[in-house]
């Protein structure tokens, strides 16, 4: 009588096991990243390990937590794609130029000299206007926006090899290299110099070459690919800001308990904020490494930079609005919510410390 029963109950005790097997596969979260797996010379890969334990943590080990870094599942445009469906990765980081290609309207953030400094940046990424602004990618890529990380620190400095840049007439006939990006292409030719856009593999080439004068880019990067080494002077202008949109798949995510969602979104938020300070940490010691590698530095002061963006602006939103096709209206709240937020940072300081 027991062995005819056996097979049924070895049956009904196997069930729950594979349901939760199911269950934990179903709620594992894999986050892609290009950068490396290294808790010293990026800011992502720590916020991202922050997030992970925090998750784990409030969800009680029902989601875990698995991140891949180097680029070891893909380029960004490989791994936004598999998010998108969020069977085999759930979430992914994705700089300017990737998120423009699935986000059209995230080309906004190659405005030149959009911001003056880091606590304007992070009021502006992490307020209600960008969180609605971003709100747009559920409905067009399927994708939920969690937040936005400093690309390497955020503000670029060129490098080249003619002389200092102190002054807009200083890039007058230098040949900068630039991403293979209109945008960035559009704020060179405004300021007197040609751009040359080119892959990021063949940079070193080409200023080795003379192909190019200069390139820029965040100090983190100028120091850690060794730039000095082809390069002689180098300028923290700030004219662009590296940013980097953090996805996860809305499809996974509405699978999630309201709980677990909970997790997700305030976890996120506080890895954020840890990747902002480390981004501003490690901007400021490339730069200090910059000035001691490089033959010269220099730090445009605010009223050349002002100088400068009155030049560039409005030949960006020229290119923008005729030729990327970004409604005029959208240009002009974009850049009225950046000022106000710089505005409203000051004031609250001043209200807050001043006199």
């Amino acid at each position: 009588m027991h062995s005819k029963k056996f097979p049924r109950l070895v049956a009904l005790a196997a069930l729950p096991l594979a349901m939760a097997a199911a269950q934990a596969q179903a709620e594992e979260m894999a986050i892609a990243t290009i950068l490396p797996e290294n808790m010293s010379n990026n800011e992502v890969y720590p916020a991202l390990i922050q997030f992970k334990n925090l998750v784990e943590t409030r969800t009680d080990g029902e989601i875990t937590v698995s991140i891949f870094g180097n680029s070891q599942l893909g380029s960004e445009v490989e791994t936004a794609s598999e998010v998108q469906g969020g069977r085999t990765l759930q979430s992914t980081i994705i700089t300017t130029g990737a998120m423009s290609s699935f986000y059209d309207d995230y080309q906004l953030m190659t405005a030149p000299f959009i911001f003056d400094n880091w606590r304007q940046a992070w009021a502006f990424f992490d307020g209600d206007w960008f969180a609605d602004f971003m709100s747009g990618t559920v409905e067009e890529t399927n994708m939920r926006y969690l937040g936005t990380f400093d690309d390497g620190g955020g503000f670029v400095a060129f490098t080249n090899n003619e002389r200092l840049i102190k002054t807009v007439e200083d890039l007058e006939g230098l040949n900068i290299r630039t991403e293979e990006n209109p945008g960035h292409v559009a704020i060179m030719k405004s300021l007197g110099a040609s751009a040359t856009p080119l892959p990021w593999g063949e940079v070193v080439t080409a200023l080795e070459t003379g192909l190019a004068d200069g390139q820029f880019n965040a100090p983190v990067l100028n120091t850690t690919f060794n730039f000095n080494e082809v390069t002689d002077y180098t300028t923290l202008t700030g004219h662009v800001y590296n940013s980097a949109a953090w996805l996860v798949s809305e499809e996974w995510f509405q699978s999630l308990t309201e709980a677990q969602q909970e997790a997700i979104v305030t976890s996120a938020r506080e890895a954020i904020a840890i990747g902002h300070g480390m981004s501003g940490a490690l901007a400021t010691a490339s730069w200090v490494e910059s000035c001691e590698r490089f033959e010269e530095c220099y730090i445009m002061p605010p009223e050349e930079r002002a100088r400068m963006a009155e030049i560039a602006t409005p030949a960006w939103k020229e290119w923008i609005v005729n030729d990327f096709g970004i409604e005029e209206e959208k240009v002009d709240a974009f850049l009225a919510e950046v000022k106000r937020v710089g505005e409203e940072v000051v004031e609250s300081d001043m209200a807050n410390y001043g006199p």
